[in-house]
This record gives C-alpha cells, sequence and structure tokens, in this order.
C-alpha cells in the first residue's frame, strides 16, 4: 500500500496567514496582560490605603509600537518608583540633613500647589521661626509660637495680629512638626506576586486569542 500526501493552495500564502494569526495572538495576549497587570497593581495601592493619585503612576506599553509582532513585549512601570519599591520591600527612612525627621501635622498646611510642607518652607511662608521643643522619651516638636485659630470654614492657624500680640488673648503655641530620628515603612505591596501570575496566565491567553 502506498499512501501519498500534497499540499493544495498557495505554501508560502498560507504560511503568512498562520504567521499573522500568530502576530495577532500573541499580540493581543501581551496587551491583555499588560493591562491586566497595571489594573491589578492600582487596585493593590489603592487598596492599601495609598490613595488614587499613586495608583494612578502605575502605566502600561506595549512593544514594538503601533504594530503586532509575534516578539510583542509589554512593559508596565511607575513613575513613582522610589515609594513603590519601599512599600514593596519596606524600608527604613531616616533624614539626610540632620539627626531628625520633621512630620508635618495637618496644622502645617501645604505649600503652593500641594508641596509638601518642611520647616524651612514653612517658615519662608509665615515669616516666624519654629520652636524646638525636646522630650525625652518621646518624640520632640517643632512649634509655632503666638498663633492664632482662624474662625470661619477655612479653619486652621493664623500668626496673631500687632493688637493680639500685644494683649495676649486667644494667643497658643501649636504643633507643626513632629520630630523623630527614624520611620519604618511596613511592606504593603507585593509587585512580583502579581507580576507572575500574570506571566503565567500569558500561554493560556495566547492560545485562546489564537483560537478566536
Amino acid at each position: 500500500m502506498k499512501l501519498a500526501a500534497a499540499i493544495t493552495g498557495d505554501l508560502r500564502k498560507i504560511m503568512a496567514e498562520e504567521v499573522k494569526e500568530a502576530e495577532d495572538a500573541v499580540t493581543a495576549a501581551m496587551r491583555q496582560a499588560a493591562d491586566g497587570l497595571k489594573a491589578d497593581l492600582r487596585r493593590q495601592v489603592t487598596e492599601a490605603g495609598m490613595g488614587q493619585r499613586l495608583a494612578n503612576t502605575w502605566r502600561a506599553e506595549l512593544y514594538p509600537k503601533g504594530r503586532k509582532s509575534i516578539k510583542a513585549a509589554g512593559f508596565v512601570f511607575t513613575r513613582a518608583p522610589t515609594i513603590i519599591r519601599a512599600f514593596d520591600q519596606g524600608a527604613v527612612i531616616k533624614s539626610k540633613h540632620g539627626f531628625w525627621l520633621a512630620i508635618p501635622t495637618p496644622a502645617a498646611g501645604t505649600g503652593a500647589r500641594g508641596k509638601r510642607m518642611t520647616p524651612g518652607l514653612w517658615e519662608q511662608m509665615h515669616g516666624s521661626r519654629l520652636r524646638f521643643i525636646y522630650r525625652r522619651g518621646a518624640p520632640s516638636l517643632l512649634v509655632a509660637e503666638n498663633m492664632r485659630a482662624r474662625t470661619g470654614k477655612r479653619g486652621g492657624f493664623a500668626k496673631g495680629s500687632a493688637s493680639a500680640l500685644r494683649s495676649g488673648r486667644g494667643m497658643i503655641s501649636v504643633v507643626m512638626f513632629i520630630l523623630v530620628p527614624q520611620v519604618s515603612l511596613k511592606k504593603r505591596l507585593d509587585v512580583d506576586g502579581v507580576a507572575e501570575r500574570w506571566a503565567s496566565a500569558l500561554p493560556e491567553l495566547i492560545v485562546r486569542n489564537w483560537r478566536n
């Protein structure tokens, strides 16, 4: 018995169609994996109570850009790598320029355009010096003297007027910064775990997109 087999049709065309299907499937699967990883990482940040603004620093890009490829690759990254790394690995934060790390209280407010308040910035904005209070066995403080509580919806504190300073009525001292030697950040994210789950799901995504 003899068996014979032959390919009908244009072999080059058939191979080209197969390559195109492979490019479509791999590119679609990689896009799904990259977008899924980005979404999960953003969700992880918000569920850790770290806010939508930080969550939105996670971005996803697909390469090569603008075309499909059997070698398509997804790149998921954050625009705040230092912060994400600290909460992904845990970290001890110390002051770069001195012994104390100054943590602003709500009374300190914020700088222009929401800039984080520092002792130097506070003194520059308010035109007065903060008083250092050392406390043994407890965090030391930076306090603003001769402040008055604001009335109305704005709230907060403002420097006392000249007349208020002369009378002394309503003048209070307000803690603007708490001083600590260091702050320990606990691990609150698991970037590698999420990435590994999507990497494991990639082969199935390719097959699913190829069948469609």
